[in-house]
């Protein structure tokens, strides 16, 4: 085989991986927007203003230190439900229940054989606002990996574009010097 013939081979394949790059980061940024528009609508239809002033001041310095960027802000983005959930419901749910875990208080409100009674009464109380807190976590978290999976396709689609331009180049050179080499 000759060194021209070579060259437009490679040249053939490079221009193929160029393709197949290109059409990846395609369907990369096609996935970023479409999952960050998901986040940024399904947050915004929930009406979460995050915690300014006097509603973060008795927090930990951490706790406020992470809100404080979103003060005031509708929540909209993976970054301000994570700051949310991990910085302002866990907190208070862990200073309301002694930072014990809702398995923990679930376990001793089913060891209360007198369910009607003050103790019962404060424990299921207790469990169901736990609950209520960690499947709102749980929520909010999810958002934040999505919104993470976004910023990550959105990145891989910009090293795709470039890895595509890249190759479409060297293609070029690679014709160019089949040219000459013949």
């Amino acid at each position: 085989m000759n060194r021209s013939t070579l060259d437009k081979l490679i040249s053939y394949m490079g221009l193929a991986l160029a393709a197949i790059l290109l059409i990846g980061g395609i369907l990369l940024s096609t996935a970023s927007t479409f999952i960050k528009g998901e986040v940024q609508n399904q947050l915004a239809s929930q009406k979460i203003v995050m915690p300014a002033g006097p509603g973060i001041e008795r927090l930990s310095e951490e706790d406020k230190a992470a809100l404080q960027p979103f003060a005031g802000q509708t929540m909209t983005n993976g970054a301000q439900a994570k700051a949310f959930a991990d910085h302002y419901i866990a907190a208070h749910m862990n200073s309301m229940a002694q930072g014990k875990t809702y398995e923990e208080v679930s376990g001793e409100y089913m060891k209360v054989a007198d369910k009607t009674s003050p103790e019962a009464q404060k424990l299921g109380e207790m469990r169901q606002t736990l609950f209520m807190g960690n499947t709102l976590r749980g929520m909010l978290l999810n958002a934040y990996a999505f919104g993470t999976m976004s910023n990550i396709a959105g990145t891989a689609a910009i090293v795709a574009y470039v890895g595509a331009a890249l190759l479409a180049l060297l293609a070029f050179l690679g014709f160019r010097h089949s040219r000459q080499s013949a």
